[in-house]
């Protein structure tokens, strides 16, 4: 008999993520009877706060899985049996599973992240690495960037208090590495890194422009992105222009996504396959938005 999953996300203006359609093709591929539905809290008229009451619901509905994001990735903790060292460590879950034992919440963000990296970046210097925000996707990146080896951290932000804040925490994590918070690079410091961490809104279709001017950063550095909408944002192609290695958004995406099935399932999902579907969904949404226009 096939096995059957029932899987949510619950977060706000979620109705056009791709994860749902992921999940289930893979779901499909890996021979499951696998369901992905989504609950957006704006659509459903509810609160951030009720992020407990909709977990209750979603179990007695019968889900098996349920992932969250934005705004409810820290409000879900208390909500939870236990957590996994590294959701609590990092103090924000994206995903929760239920067992013998009760719930349990995850982090695949920050594993997806290292899993792209490694994948997509294979073999680049890690020692001096600056990441341009440090709010969003901020912490799970800066958690993984120290988890692979990176010696010195430099987190940019604008809003240099959450900059501090971020630093201080990541510091607190991994005290035998150098973690300082910035508001802003000069052209000589750009120049002597090794990588850089786009983690940002800039580059999105909503916002649209450049966080920074790759024309700073030395010949052998590398680029990573978190934006995925657009894939090819303005900050990558100029990257790619000069040169430099890349790692474009979509990469987190997807790998967060093969963590999450296989945490769900047991099985260890197909990593490429994923990937290609995740393509094909992007450059549909692209050429839909573009025939909008």
């Amino acid at each position: 008999m096939t096995r059957r999953y029932l899987v949510g996300l619950i977060g706000a203006g979620i109705t056009e993520s791709l994860t749902p359609p992921m999940h289930e093709r893979e779901g499909r591929a890996l021979g499951f009877d696998y369901e992905y539905r989504v609950l957006d809290i704006l659509e459903l008229g509810r609160r951030p706060e009720e992020i407990g009451a909709m977990l209750a619901e979603a179990w007695a509905e019968g889900f098996d899985a349920v992932n969250v994001t934005h705004p409810c990735k820290q409000l879900i903790i208390p909500e939870l049996d236990a957590l996994t060292p590294d959701a609590e460590r990092l103090g924000a879950v994206n995903l929760v599973t239920r067992g013998a034992e009760g719930t349990l919440g995850h982090n695949t963000d920050w594993t997806g992240f290292r899993r792209s990296f490694a994948d997509g970046l294979p073999g680049v210097a890690v020692d001096l690495v600056a990441q341009i925000g440090a709010g969003g996707a901020g912490a799970a990146t800066g958690y993984a960037l120290l988890d692979a080896g990176t010696r010195h951290l430099l987190l940019v932000d604008d809003e240099l208090e959450r900059a501090e804040a971020l630093a201080r925490s990541l510091g607190e994590l991994f005290p035998d590495r150098r973690v300082d918070a910035r508001n802003a690079l000069n052209t000589a410091e750009f120049g002597g890194l090794d990588g850089v961490v786009h983690a940002t809104p800039t580059g999105m279709k909503e916002h649209p422009g450049t966080a920074f001017d790759v024309a700073a950063l030395a010949p052998t550095a590398w680029l990573a992105e978190v934006v995925y909408r657009p894939l090819d944002t303005e900050l990558l192609l100029a990257a790619r222009a000069r040169g430099l290695r890349t790692l474009d958004g979509g990469r987190m995406a997807v790998g967060q996504a093969v963590d999450a099935l296989h945490l769900i399932t047991g099985v260890e999902p197909d990593a490429e396959r994923m990937r290609a579907h995740f393509l094909d969904l992007v450059d549909a949404d692209e050429r839909t938005a573009k025939a909008a226009v």
